[in-house]
Parts: C-alpha cells; sequence; structure tokens
C-alpha cells in the first residue's frame, strides 16, 4: 500500500468511534518502531514531522522510508507536518511527498487564521493532500511551538463552525485543556478536558473530524526510567488515560497526538541500555532497544486509548 492521505481513515474513526494515532518521528528507527506497533494490531496511523526535522534531517529520507514501510506492511499510513506555520512550508513538504499538512494560524486573528488555512487548502488539494487546521491556542512546548499558560484559551464551537465552512479544513486541533510537552499542569493542577465544548462543536458541525494535540499521557515508567539512569525530569505530568479514551470513543475526535511519551520512551530506554552494558559503543544495539520500546508506547495507546474496535487479526 503507497502513502495515503487523511481523509479516508479520518472519517473512519468517526464512523467507527476510534481515534487514530499521530505519532512524531526524526528518523528511521522511531518510523520503524511505530509501524511494527500499529502492524501488530492491523491499524492505520499518522506519522508526522515538523519543522524542526529540517533541521535534523533531510524530509525527502522520512517520505522514503516512510513510502517502504507502507508498501512492506500493507498498512494505511498517512505522512503528515505537523505544526506548519506558513504557505511556503506546506508546499515543500507536499512537493517533498507528505500527503497530509497542519497550518497553525491559531497565533494570528481569527480572519488571519482563516485567510491563511484558505491558501493552503486552495493548494494542498489541488495535490490530494489533506490539511488539518487550528482553532484556540494551546499550552505548553512542542519544538519550536511555544504558548504560555495564560496565554492559551479554549476553541469557541461557533467560530469553530464559521472556521471550516471558510477555509475548506479537512480536520481541525481544537484546545479543550491539553497542553504541550512532559509538564502538562502544575504541581497542584488537576487536568481537565473540556468535553461540554467537544459536544457543541460536534452539535455545529457534525461529522467533522476534531484532533487533540497535546494528548499524551506522560507515561510514568519512562520518566522513572530516566530519573533513575542519570536524567532528570521532575514533576512530569500528563493527560489522564480516561479521558482520552473517552475522547477518543465518545466524541469527535479522530486524532490523538501523541509526541511526549515516544521521546521518553527512546531516552530512557537508552539511558538504560547503556548504563547496563556501559562497554558498549554500538549504536545499533542501543537504538534497535529504543525501537522496541517505542514499539511498545504504540501498541499500548493502540490497546488502552485509542479504543480501535476493528483491529482485525493479531500480527505475531
Amino acid at each position: 500500500m503507497s502513502i495515503v492521505n487523511t481523509k479516508e481513515i479520518l472519517r473512519d474513526a468517526y464512523k467507527d468511534g476510534y481515534a487514530i494515532g499521530a505519532f512524531n518521528i526524526n528518523q528511521m528507527e522511531t518510523i520503524e518502531g511505530i509501524v511494527n506497533g500499529v502492524y501488530t494490531y492491523n491499524t492505520p496511523v499518522i506519522l508526522q514531522a515538523s519543522k524542526i526535522t529540517k533541521q535534523y534531517t533531510n524530509i525527502s529520507n522520512i517520505v522514503e522510508i516512510t513510502r517502504i514501510c507502507a508498501e512492506e506492511k500493507g498498512l494505511p499510513i498517512a505522512l503528515h507536518l505537523d505544526h506548519g506555520d506558513s504557505l511556503e512550508l506546506c508546499k515543500e513538504f507536499i512537493k517533498a511527498g507528505f500527503t497530509s499538512v497542519m497550518i497553525d494560524g491559531s497565533s494570528h486573528s481569527f480572519e488571519e487564521n482563516i485567510a491563511l488555512t484558505k491558501s493552503v487548502c486552495d493548494y494542498a488539494h489541488d495535490f490530494g493532500v489533506t490539511v488539518e487546521g487550528e482553532l484556540g491556542k494551546i499550552s505548553g512546548i512542542e519544538d519550536d511551538v511555544k504558548v504560555e499558560g495564560n496565554n492559551a484559551f479554549y476553541t469557541d464551537p461557533v467560530q469553530a463552525k464559521e472556521f471550516v465552512e471558510n477555509t475548506g479544513v479537512d480536520s481541525l486541533a481544537v484546545a479543550i485543556g491539553t497542553s504541550h510537552g512532559a509538564y502538562k499542569f502544575k504541581e497542584n493542577q488537576e487536568p481537565s478536558l473540556r468535553f461540554d465544548i467537544l459536544e457543541k462543536i460536534e452539535e455545529l458541525i457534525p461529522g467533522f473530524p476534531i484532533v487533540l494535540h497535546g494528548a499524551s499521557s506522560v507515561m510514568p515508567v519512562y520518566s522513572q526510567m530516566i530519573n533513575k539512569y542519570g536524567g532528570f525530569i521532575e514533576g512530569a505530568k500528563g493527560i489522564p488515560e480516561q479521558m482520552l479514551k473517552k475522547a477518543s470513543s465518545d466524541t469527535a475526535v479522530c486524532k490523538i497526538n501523541v509526541d511526549t511519551d515516544i521521546r521518553l520512551a527512546i531516552s530512557g530506554t537508552i539511558r538504560k541500555y547503556l548504563s547496563e552494558n556501559p562497554s558498549d559503543f554500538d549504536p545499533r544495539l542501543y537504538l534497535a532497544a529504543a525501537r522496541v520500546a517505542v514499539q511498545e508506547v504504540v501498541e499500548y495507546k493502540i490497546t488502552r486509548i485509542l479504543g480501535y474496535k476493528n483491529s482485525g487479526m493479531k500480527h505475531n
């Protein structure tokens, strides 16, 4: 199977009441770990790269590795630009072979966001590429996206309807209380997602796929592993799993972005491996261990959070 856009896989997720995992990637081992994880349960997946990825590797390499994985495993894999900030950047990723792009105009005024998002939709749709927009501001830090908590605000459902109708966007990332990064909430702050906002959005734009960014649960096993083996991640706190599971199964949410848990798993596993094997210096050894950890995170998310109901036969 070749790389697909997100139109049909998000439609199916909405219809059948589950969410597709969207995982950020930067190199081969992460891609392979994610694909191995979704292959275990025969699920679709969205692989994401950001503007910062260009500083790490050639994005054409990402496209080619993803293409090979999609053909080898026979899975529907979408390749998505995460948090694109300009029409020019979206064009660059589309020309490289990405099948879906996000244009994040949430830092602009409502009117400017509509105009920017529409310009990307007008361009991308001519190439069969789907577009994700964003309305509202999600707090936290992810790559070069930084929003202080006091500058975050919830998505207005009425504006969401107007935004979708006037841009032609294919999916919409909303702000309902999630947050980017490993430190999503202050020490004494209780996580809370505004399901009432989701319900109102679904009422106003029925059948339209909604996206949650900043929706990592920040799995304690990996932050604890990092701390045990020489790192320092104190007070990491994510979205409770039961809230994410509810969002996946009972609302219009069709795509959940998981980034932090993957990074924690890679970092923790490499630290652990090198600590336990101090004489090893072959990157293939500790990166192979990290790849397995990524696969385990993905399988955990599929079975415990994303609510995928049609996995078919589990591959061994």
